[in-house]
């Protein structure tokens, strides 16, 4: 009989659940910020922790859902600009009712990821090099046709809903709650979720099994850009106003964060919605524990640059544990 392998601290680590490790740091973090500066737990600064972590959340699964194929879509943030401007346009410019420009907007970013999926699969270029080009493309469009003037005169409505809260959370943050639970169903419990997770383990293997590879590639192309546009359409609702300067090249290593620190592969074939959430809630706290605490916005880049290397070599390091394991009990 096998002995049992010696639990020691890495071993812990690198075997551990994700979710476990993020939330004890998010205490840590959470003990200290307000240890530091007692504002941290203040009303005023919870409501505004939590109304910008629904963003990021929805951000990180606009990006995790490509990450699952093994792509990335460095588009993230032009296309969410693009849908700022759009929904502000549709709701000031037309004046089409809040409901008819919501789902215009969400059209327009399925859109815009749906070419970026069609560039894919038709060029065989790298997912890489093809969002990179159509970031740029997507900017400098939207920037051309609006001449970068803001929009501040979308319906009241609109802005009120960005700052209500139902029982006392945000109403962003159940938004991002509702769709992190379509995302969850998706990759948990419909065959198309279990295809685009075969696909990101092994694209080869799944085409010989049947499963449609470029047509999957698409789909999650078209599905980031959507996702980029309702993270977009929270942003817009919370500052009651459609500006060309937020999102952009600020949500490209959120985007990134979000979903690697909570356990979705670079390389594809694994996801988890919940740590995407847990993730982006640690960016968050940071963002805001930093702000309490009137550090410079030079550190919260250095913190988050950090982060997502020290994540990306657990990944590596989780990996290879996992090989050796494998191997010595093959």
């Amino acid at each position: 009989m096998d002995k049992a392998p010696r639990l020691t601290l890495s071993s812990f680590l690198l075997r551990g659940s994700t979710q476990i490790g993020l939330a004890l740091i998010l205490v840590v973090l959470w003990i200290t910020f307000s240890s530091l500066a007692p504002g941290f737990l203040s009303k005023f600064n919870l409501n505004s922790l939590f109304r910008s972590v629904a963003v990021d959340i929805v951000v990180g699964f606009s990006q995790m859902v490509v990450l699952a194929t093994g792509g990335m879509n460095l588009a993230v943030g032009a296309i969410g600009v693009c849908a700022v401007m759009f929904s502000g346009y549709l709701m000031q410019v037309l004046g089409l009712p809040i409901p008819v420009a919501i789902v215009g907007t969400l059209l327009l970013g399925a859109l815009l990821g749906w070419m970026n999926g069609i560039a894919i699969v038709k060029t065989g270029v790298n997912s890489f090099v093809v969002t990179l080009a159509s970031a740029s493309l997507f900017s400098g469009g939207m920037l051309i046709l609006t001449k970068a003037v803001p929009l501040n005169g979308l319906p009241p409505a609109f802005g009120a809903f960005g700052k209500s809260a139902l029982f006392g959370v945000p109403s962003l943050a159940l938004v991002a709650i509702g769709i992190g639970g379509l995302l969850y169903w998706l990759f948990k419990h419909s065959t198309l979720g279990r295809q685009i997770l075969a696909v990101g383990a092994n694209a080869r293997a799944a085409e010989m099994s049947g499963i449609p590879v470029d047509r999957t590639t698409v789909f999650v192309h078209a599905l980031s850009g959507a996702l980029a546009a309702a993270a977009a359409l929270m942003l817009t609702s919370r500052l009651a106003a459609a500006m060309p300067a937020v999102a952009g090249d600020d949500w490209l290593l959120p985007s990134f964060l979000a979903p690697v620190i909570g356990g979705t592969a670079l390389a594809g074939g694994i996801v988890s919605v919940i740590g995407t959430m847990l993730g982006a809630l640690l960016v968050s706290t940071i963002r805001s524990g930093l702000l309490v605490l009137e550090i410079g916005n030079f550190w919260l880049q250095l913190f988050l640059g950090a982060f997502l290397l020290l994540a990306i070599l657990i990944e590596r390091g989780r990996a290879a544990y996992v090989a050796r394991e494998q191997a010595r009990r093959a």
